[in-house]
């Protein structure tokens, strides 16, 4: 019997921790809403558990085994039988401050690979600016505003050349609102080739921005540079990234590194996040578009640099702290360990209505 009990323990195991593990991500993120395929796997894995369960009523010694799989099935009986009508509403607040960073912190690595990508391509990008070869910057930096020196830029814009915004600044935040988002869409896209177009995309962006940061810093005019770049670029340059990051989990889908998961199954296994991170890409460049069309063009006198940059740096921490902290005080109250009695209660409540 106990050679039975062995066996039966490692044949469930797998589809036990499959379980788990979707409803983990259902009670870390409170906005989270599954596929048809994902619901329809769920409920083949509850009904399984509740099987199983059932037949480890008759095996001796299996007390632990018995009330750990009771537990997981109460979980997954609550959310099939007992469904809440909020959760399947979309709540956009809650969306974008628990259901977005979860997601992007359910893909760290393919975060870390954009990020790390384009660091490279602003370390190439400066050192080809700092050989002082002829005609390198028209190459890195097909923008005619960045084509001549920073200090004579610098002068231009401290003597109200940006002025002429004043009558058109909708029109110039829809622009860089549709520029950038094109752009990160292109980004996530490219991962279709199995992430390469995503790398050349992140590395190339890289590179002008490194390119940019050397030419002003060079120049000296590194406090001109942060208050220009800081108020919507703390924002705008993470909002590439993360479209990288899409990009990259994008890729990884495809490729399956050695997962023996069918290919349709691991694109509707990364769909509801890679949707998820492209609309917090979109919202992110939605504020950065209005920041640089109503604030960022200005500068001293108009606006002091120090207020510029206070600003970026609080936008920031702010970022930090939503993508780092967003929905986790929410998973980690729904994890807050029950009373004895509750905790009997709630594993013994499948069993009483039957399991469904």
């Amino acid at each position: 019997m106990i050679v039975h009990l062995k066996n039966f323990v490692d044949r469930e195991r797998q589809a036990l921790g499959e379980l788990s593990a979707l409803l983990k991500r259902m009670e870390e993120d409170p906005a989270l809403v599954l596929t048809v395929a994902e619901v329809e796997r769920l409920d083949f894995l509850y009904h399984r558990a509740a099987s199983a369960l059932a037949k480890l009523s008759s095996l001796p010694a299996t007390e632990d085994v018995r009330e750990h799989l009771s537990a997981v099935v109460a979980r997954a009986h609550s959310e099939l039988k007992d469904p809440r009508v909020a959760r399947h509403r979309f709540h956009p607040v809650a969306w974008f401050l628990a259901g977005f960073p979860s997601a992007l912190r359910r893909h760290l690595g393919a975060l870390g690979l954009a990020i790390a990508v384009t660091f490279v391509g602003a370390a190439f990008g400066a050192y080809a600016l700092s050989m002082n070869q002829p005609d390198v910057k028209e190459v890195l930096l097909p923008f005619s505003h960045l084509q001549g020196g920073p200090t004579e830029r610098v002068r231009q814009e401290e003597q109200g050349a940006s002025k002429d915004l004043a009558t058109r600044h909708s029109q110039f935040a829809a622009h860089l609102m549709v520029n950038n988002i094109r752009v990160s869409a292109t980004a996530m896209a490219f991962g279709v080739f199995f992430g390469l177009g995503t790398i050349v995309m992140l590395f190339y962006n890289g590179v002008i921005l490194g390119a940019v940061v050397f030419d002003y810093v060079a120049a000296g005019q590194s406090v001109f540079l942060a208050g220009w770049l800081l108020p919507h670029g703390t924002i705008e340059i993470p909002a590439i990234l993360v479209a990288g990051q899409a990009g990259c989990v994008l890729g990884g889908a495809l490729l399956g590194w050695g997962e023996s998961t069918p290919l349709s199954e691991r694109l509707r296994r990364v769909g509801p996040d890679l949707m998820t991170l492209m609309g917090g890409v979109v919202v992110m460049l939605v504020w950065a578009g209005l920041v640089e069309s109503f604030l960022s063009q200005y500068h001293e006198p108009v606006v002091p640099y120090a207020a510029k940059i206070a600003l970026g740096l609080a936008e920031l921490t702010g970022l930090v702290l939503l993508l780092s902290l967003g929905g986790r005080l929410r998973a980690a109250s729904n994890q807050k360990p029950k009373s004895k009695t509750s905790q009997r209660r709630y594993m013994k409540r499948p069993r009483s209505r039957g399991h469904g």
